[in-house]
């Protein structure tokens, strides 16, 4: 045996219990290397490296790792039409993408291993080390090692106290710095620094509560959209929704019951400068009730300000113009009368959208029939630019562009359309005097007559704005923020609170004076156990002032507030 390893087994002689571990995690083999042939054996060492450290953190990794293909491919639970776009625009790299579970990662077979494997390490690592730390706290600090001067922090003096008063001083000091502090045998134990194992142990625990409120976030999830014309009204039921997304775990009934109506929707815009036609404010004004017979209350949802009700978020995410439009049959009546919302296409909120008039319409011949409108909107037309594009997001001279169409909208068949775009395989177009398609420009208040007495379209005086808004709802997004929090303060506690232990050893020579010794032992080098042994040491030598040596000098080994403390080698002098 070389002579390295030879001090070491004496150095763990010396220290005994006192030179155990400051800390709760786990021992690594040292040797011995896999266990005996066997299921047991086998079981018992995948087990214990499941739960190391070392795997918890590899498997963190890779958890970050594999979200990353999430926010860069995209995925069927969050836009499908981005998915079949890059299917067709990538015919080799899509099957790949597919068998790999890359366009849906988050409910990937490879996604859910890694995440169940790191839950059940964290559970395996946390469980025993707070076992342990309980009875760490439920016993006492461990007692002198036989020799002190193998710390790596030592002083020590002779004093002319008795070596109980001695003993008596240091208890009631370390108590007093908030040590667990006891007297063992000749000698005082005391410790410090438990803070440190706690916040290691509440990080953990706080990682298991984010991902079981991740878990739960996703699975009870739901995500719709809600497009409202100003005088419109909202419950939250899964047929008032435009689109929704939702959990694997959610059903209707989890919906949180409230509904809402928009009053009224006011933006204002930059007027001048580099910035202009950039919105300041969007505000939407509603009335809003909780529950079946709640009271009516208003409120104001602005950007990043939603509403809250419960688990239940409203937000604010789009905006546009909806033009007023009526339009009358062939003799004068009424068929159609309403607010058609616009998609916006451009910031200045050029926008576009078809107006469907699908029953009560009849031809100047009497006859029934659909019509379909396609509609361009502009809400400031300048003459001067030349083009029908907006030139300001405001209403300042709207204008409003119109063709029309007759025919069978295709409705009839039972299948669903899209209410922004017109299917006109089966429609005819209206001409006017020179055979081609009748389009008009209609200001406020305009008309357009079709031809041979069909009827007319008028653009109304009234145009309103609407507003989109996005209902979230996401159970565990608090417990979320809470094991966000606790595992910051967690891991803040255990990288920059140390835990030590202090000993303070008082007996009798062999020329009767006592002799005092004090060590400290940190879980790993730090300045601090030096620092604070020098203070205690020196607090202590207050009480204990030094005797002098034999010959009638004063003491050499004089431990004051503003002596260095003597490292471990060579300490004693």
């Amino acid at each position: 045996m070389s002579k390295t390893e030879t001090d070491k087994g004496q150095d763990q002689e010396d220290l005994g219990a006192a030179g155990s571990q400051l800390s709760t995690a786990p021992q690594e083999e040292i040797a011995g290397g896999l266990p005996g042939l066997g299921v047991i054996g086998w079981a018992r060492w995948f087990w214990r490296q499941l739960t190391s450290m070392r795997v918890a953190l590899l498997l963190l990794l890779l958890l970050s790792l594999g979200a990353i293909p999430g926010s860069l491919i995209p995925q069927t639970g969050a836009d499908l039409n981005k998915v079949d776009d890059f299917r067709k625009a990538h015919k080799t790299l899509a099957p790949i993408y597919d068998k790999l579970g890359l366009f849906h990662v988050y409910s990937s077979v490879w996604f859910s291993a890694i995440y169940i494997l790191l839950f059940v390490s964290l559970i395996g690592c946390i469980i025993p080390r707070t076992w342990q730390f309980v009875g760490q706290l439920r016993g006492r600090p461990p007692g002198a090692p036989r020799r002190l001067t193998r710390l790596p922090a030592y002083t020590t003096w002779r004093t002319t106290a008795e070596p109980d008063e001695v003993r008596e001083a240091a208890l009631a000091l370390l108590k007093k710095r908030r040590f667990r502090a006891h007297i063992a045998g000749d000698a005082v134990a005391a410790e410090k620094g438990y803070v440190r194992e706690v916040g290691n142990l509440a990080f953990h625990i706080a990682l298991i509560v984010l991902l079981v409120a991740f878990a739960s976030g996703q699975m009870f999830k739901s995500d719709g959209t809600k497009l409202m014309v100003e005088g419109d009204g909202f419950s939250n039921a899964l047929p008032m929704y435009d689109d929704m997304k939702s959990g694997s775990m959610f059903t209707p009934d989890d919906l949180v019951p409230f509904s809402f109506g928009l009053k009224d929707f006011h933006a204002t815009y930059e007027a001048s400068g580099p910035n202009r036609g950039t919105p300041r404010t969007f505000r939407a004004k509603i009335t809003y009730s909780e529950g079946a017979y709640g009271k009516q209350k208003s409120t104001s949802i602005k950007v990043n300000e939603p509403l809250k009700i419960g688990d239940a978020k409203v937000y604010l995410v789009s905006h546009g113009y909806a033009p007023v439009i009526t339009v009358r049959d062939g003799r004068g009546k009424e068929v159609y009368h309403d607010a058609v919302p616009l998609l916006p296409l451009d910031g200045n909120v050029t926008s576009n959208g078809v107006i469907k008039v699908m029953d009560g319409y009849r031809d100047g011949k009497g006859n029934k029939d659909q019509l379909g409108f396609q509609a361009f909107f502009v809400p400031t037309f300048d003459p001067k630019s030349g083009t029908m594009l907006s030139q300001f997001p405001a209403l300042l001279n709207p204008l409003l562009a119109v063709n029309a169409y007759h025919g069978s909208l295709g409705v009839d068949a039972g299948q669903s359309q899209n209410v922004y775009q017109l299917d006109t395989k089966r429609m005819k177009q209206f001409k006017d005097a020179k055979g081609q398609l009748l389009k008009k420009l209609l200001r406020p208040g305009d008309t357009l007559q079709l031809p041979n007495g069909a009827g007319s379209i008028t653009f109304e005086k009234d145009v309103k704005e609407w507003a989109g808004f996005e209902i979230v709802q996401e159970p565990g997004t608090g417990w979320a923020l809470g094991g966000a929090l606790v595992a910051i303060f967690g891991l803040a506690a255990s990288l920059f609170i140390q835990r030590r232990r202090v000993w303070v050893r008082a007996v009798r020579g062999a020329d009767g004076v006592t002799v005092v010794e004090m060590a400290g032992l940190g879980r790993s080098e730090s300045a601090k156990v030096p620092e604070e042994l020098g203070d205690l040491a020196g607090t202590l030598y207050e009480q204990a002032p030094g005797a002098p040596d034999p010959d009638g000098s004063s003491a050499t080994n004089e431990a004051t507030p503003d002596s260095e403390v003597v490292p471990a080698e060579g300490a004693e002098k």
